[in-house]
């Protein structure tokens, strides 16, 4: 899935870390390809060139790529921006936060979201940006940007995302560094993903059939066909 991905660094160096493209990055978040590459890696307008957001995970390490907290990180950038706030604030929120926090990916971190409204309030003293106005003023405005569902299946360790759990209601699938480079797993076995997924189309769409041939129980088949159809859509 995705474009190939140049690695300068060994990968047992990135074991921990995860590693995907912007492709990949898309199809688990739902955000397009062309606004993960603007926010992580910057875009140029006339002879300008805007760096991104913050540095990637992986700068210096992989041409090109996400690590985990860069993936999970977008998610918020992306509900920002579905709510009209500008890049130029976003950068600076961030910033603001990275320094509070002392965590280079901010707006995953919990304390975001009792902190954040300040933090805006901030950006907003320091550059007067409109687009930032009823997130300040309007703590209802807030909550609906920073909805529970950004945080919801992320687990954390000292208040740095540990995995994420994508799936509502559902922690059979698993995106965790420390496993397959971050790529989707069976959170019990292992078994990637992209494996199960295969082999369902390969078997006529026979979960059952699946479920025999890797040993696995059907929900942990029925979960990973209900991931793919969710990244799909």
């Amino acid at each position: 899935m995705g474009s190939h991905i140049n690695i300068n660094d060994s990968e047992a160096n990135l074991l921990g870390v995860g590693l995907y493209t912007p492709a990949e990055a898309a199809a688990y978040t739902g955000i397009p390809v062309a606004q993960i590459r603007r926010w992580l890696f910057g875009y140029t307008s006339g002879s300008k060139h805007y760096a991104g957001l913050w540095r990637p995970q992986l700068e210096g390490r992989a041409t090109q790529a996400l690590g985990f907290h860069d993936l999970l990180e977008i998610r918020f950038v992306h509900a920002f921006r579905n709510y009209g706030v500008s890049l130029q604030a976003i950068r600076r929120a961030s910033a603001h936060a990275r320094e509070l926090y002392d965590q280079p990916y901010p707006f995953t971190c919990k304390r975001f979201q009792t902190d954040g409204r300040s933090i805006f309030a901030t950006v907003l003293e320091e550059t007067g940006d409109d687009t930032l106005l009823d997130l300040v003023k309007k703590q209802y405005t807030f909550k609906q940007v920073m909805t529970p569902s950004l945080y919801r299946g992320i687990e954390y360790h000292n208040d740095s995302a540990q995995r994420w759990y994508p799936l509502n209601r559902n922690r059979r699938v698993v995106l965790d560094p420390a496993r397959n480079f971050g790529k989707p797993v069976l959170a019990e076995t292992g078994m990637t993903v992209d494996a199960i997924v295969s082999a369902w189309h390969g078997e006529e769409r026979d979960v059952r059939r699946v479920a025999a041939l890797y040993e696995v129980p059907v929900a942990e088949v029925e979960a990973a066909i209900q991931f793919e159809q969710r990244t799909a859509a």
